[in-house]
């Protein structure tokens, strides 16, 4: 049996048993109380037909009585007794006589007043000694009220119950459609998730926070996943492409040194030529390294609050001094009148090399061309935008440019190892913001950076 059934079922006879509970002791209550008040109903019934028999005159008696008529109501079934009894043994063939229970007359006797119950009959009776013997006066009636009001409120009680569980087990079924049904949902499709769909995520639903912070925790999760497993299959699938062109040069110049002996501007030649291809090789490595690494960076990293602005700035400061001849200009323009709308929350090292990595791509593909930066914000992200006047990148490309190591078709005559992309991309995922490329052939790329507002 699944949980959703074990606690649908759980609550349904909790509330039940509730119900149930609730239900006995208004019945209970009632019911005694029904019988305390009739009783009190037939003791004043005794007490008014002792006066007007035994403590008043003929004409105040009937005054009397015509007062208890016209304000006491007839009880069902009511009859009054005035039994005179000599003594002890004869409440036998009285009882008998009147069709009273003998019991109820001895108790009386007793206890000089009384209260007894046969079948729907009520009794209430007490004695009235006088100078020649005692007199019984007795009322008795059916108990209406009870015989009739508490049958109906049992039948109330009952139906009420049952329509409350009903009503009890479709609001549980509504909960349990709307809360555990998008629980078994996000189970199924997480299940369904492996290594060769990775990029699958949990459709976040409607007027539910607490199941979207769920959906939002897991893709979270998901992407750093994904971020580690495409780093290690990119890395090891590259790594060994990358790796064997400068090895292979390496080899290959020392093979050749070695078939005969050289002169010593011939070594210090082939020792150069061993020297670019290891510098190449040492900085392959390093960057693999890097992008690696920084996939699993995430909950290491220290973030601060940033000023995208100041980022800007320093990223082209750092321009500057690698590519002096450099010509990009800052528009500042959009920026809004409220500076906390430019704040981040980030690592400053990690956001200053992804955006220097596209400034850097900006002027190396444009020849040192024009390249505008622009700064802008909305209530809930900053938007940074890279426009240069380049060679542009195929159309039928730019799906596949951040990939490690790839590079476009028409990028031959210029220096590069096709790793700055996917490492700046990587950063800005990380920022969990987002890096969108746009390109026209032959005049140039816009790189979009969108990042999340920080919540001061």
């Amino acid at each position: 049996m699944s949980s959703i059934r074990k606690i649908s079922i759980l609550l349904i006879i909790s509330i039940s048993l509730i119900l149930f509970f609730l239900g006995s002791s208004v019945y209970i209550y009632l019911s005694n109380y029904s019988y305390a008040d009739f009783y009190k109903r037939l003791e004043a019934r005794v007490s008014v037909a002792e006066k007007y028999h035994f403590e008043t005159n003929q004409k105040d008696a009937q005054v009397l009585k015509n007062i208890r008529e016209e304000h006491l109501e007839l009880l069902s079934n009511e009859k009054e007794y005035i039994l005179y009894c000599p003594n002890a043994n004869s409440m036998k063939q009285l009882a008998d006589t009147n069709s009273l229970p003998i019991n109820f007359l001895e108790l009386v006797y007793t206890q000089q007043f009384a209260n007894y119950q046969k079948n729907d009959i009520f009794y209430h009776g007490k004695i009235r000694e006088t100078p020649k013997g005692f007199y019984f006066i007795i009322v008795s009636a059916k108990n209406y009220y009870n015989t009739h009001h508490l049958i109906l409120l049992k039948k109330v009680l009952f139906a009420g119950g049952l329509i409350a569980i009903l009503v009890i087990i479709y609001f549980i079924f509504l909960f349990s459609k709307n809360f555990f049904e998008p629980i078994n949902k996000i189970i199924t499709k997480v299940n369904s998730i492996s290594t060769d769909n990775i990029h699958l995520r949990l459709d976040e639903i409607k007027n539910t926070v607490e199941i979207n912070r769920l959906t939002s925790t897991f893709n979270n999760l998901l992407n750093r996943i994904e971020i580690a497993i495409e780093t290690n299959k990119n890395f090891i699938s590259n790594a060994s492409h990358e790796f064997g062109t400068p090895l292979t040069a390496i080899i290959g110049e020392a093979d050749v040194a070695l078939l005969k002996d050289r002169t010593p501007a011939e070594y210090k030649e082939t020792l150069q030529k061993i020297l670019k291809q290891s510098e190449r090789l040492n900085k392959i490595s390093q960057s693999l390294l890097f992008l690696a690494q920084i996939g699993y960076k995430d909950n290491k990293l220290n973030y601060t609050i940033l000023r995208t602005d100041e980022i800007i700035l320093q990223a082209n400061e750092i321009m500057n001094q690698l590519v002096p001849k450099n010509n990009i200009k800052i528009d500042f323009e959009l920026l809004p009148e409220n500076p906390t709308k430019l704040k981040i929350l980030g690592n400053k090292e990690l956001l200053i090399l992804a955006i220097t990595n596209i400034l850097t791509n900006a002027c190396k593909y444009s020849s040192n061309k024009l390249v505008v930066v622009s700064l802008a914000s909305t209530n809930n992200e900053i938007v940074m935008i890279f426009k240069d006047q380049g060679i542009g990148i195929p159309e039928s490309e730019i799906p596949f440019i951040f990939e490690p190591f790839y590079r476009a078709s028409n990028t031959a005559a210029y220096d590069g190892y096709g790793i700055g992309l996917p490492l700046t991309q990587n950063i800005i995922k990380i920022h969990k913001g987002e890096l969108i490329i746009s390109s026209v052939l032959h005049k140039g790329v816009t790189i979009q950076v969108k990042l999340p507002v920080a919540t001061l």
